[in-house]
């Protein structure tokens, strides 16, 4: 029986994974307010951020509280470009992901010889000091009055303007970052990830240079929340400094914990839940956060985003109808 349960039937497996793509690109398509779709657009953008995360925190095991930093380095540098020098807004992306992975590497290099509490306060500090200068720069960044009529992307010669439209966009730019961060953890590289994270000494007595691949890994996370960042400036055609504050960077972190560390598929989950369960209690007015809390408790006892216990429970009953 234990042999059953390893992995699903290719069939059902299919199925699914056929039935979560065409639910994906269907739901655009079926008339939902704005309001609805820009809650999914910016759901699947903290997915993104989510995932990027997992793979310094969950995959290599460095606990990260700046990475709503990099998030807002890649939204002012695709909107800078993209407003003062009329730069498309994909040459705009491309340049907030290539800064932020500057800024990462800037960071990673004397940061992550340290571990635990001290890398993830310094992270924090790092977060706190970018914050500070997007909000006073104001020569360049503009300061509190933030910047104003940030392009949408074009694509052969249409304008994606709705929310529908571009959360089509999100969704495609999501599934090509899990595509390429779930190949990235499954190789020769993300294997070593997770043995360091495991043990770092016994790492390095077996040949892995723990330092280098954590740089590697952190300079990859920051570049993809310096995408996510630019779809944001370009979403929503306008940012300012509150966008990007400190505490955005616990929210993120607690998608991954609540996803489970290093599970990709959950994180996803867990970064849709947090940011559309906030909007769908809305209704309880004052006892909006007190319900939030209980829901969150509930999700972590039951697992409910441990995308691994879902298919646990998938494979328990296909095998019980089979005996059956």
């Amino acid at each position: 029986m234990m042999k059953k349960l390893k992995t699903l039937p290719p069939k059902i497996h299919a199925a699914l994974v056929g039935l979560l793509l065409a639910a994906l690109f269907l739901f655009p398509l079926l008339g939902f307010s704005q309001y609805v779709y820009r809650v999914c657009v910016i759901s699947v953008l903290y997915a993104i951020l989510a995932m990027s995360l997992n793979l310094i925190a969950g995959v290599a095991g460095q606990i990260s509280l700046g990475h709503i930093a990099f998030y807002g380095i890649g939204a002012y540098t695709s909107a800078l470009l993209c407003v003062n020098l009329g730069v498309s807004v994909w040459l705009g992306i491309l340049a907030a992901f290539l800064i932020s992975m500057l800024f990462g590497l800037l960071i990673a290099i004397p940061t992550l010889k340290l571990s635990g509490g001290y890398l993830a306060i310094l992270t924090m500090s790092f977060a706190e000091i970018i914050r500070l200068i997007l909000l006073n720069w104001t020569d360049v960044t503009r300061g509190p009055m933030g910047i104003l009529n940030i392009p949408k992307p074009k694509l052969f010669g249409y304008t994606i303007k709705s929310s529908a439209a571009f959360l089509y966009l999100v969704i495609i730019i999501a599934i090509v970052v899990y595509i390429a961060l779930r190949n990235l953890i499954r190789s020769k590289f993300g294997r070593n990830l997770k043995a360091l994270r495991d043990d770092e000494i016994s790492s390095e007595s077996m040949g892995i240079n723990v330092y280098r691949h954590k740089v590697i890994a952190f300079v990859i996370s920051t570049g993809i929340a310096g995408i996510a960042g630019a779809l944001y400036a370009s979403y929503m055609e306008f940012i300012d400094p509150t966008s990007f504050i400190s505490d955005e960077s616990t929210v993120i972190l607690s998608m991954v914990v609540l996803g489970g560390m290093g599970n990709m598929n959950g994180s996803i989950i867990a970064a849709i839940l947090l940011t559309v369960l906030p909007e769908a209690l809305r209704s309880f007015s004052d006892y909006r956060m007190l319900v939030y809390g209980v829901v969150l408790v509930v999700m972590m006892l039951l697992k409910i985003t441990d995308w691994g216990a879902v298919k646990r429970a998938l494979k328990t009953a296909v095998t019980f109808k089979r005996e059956r």
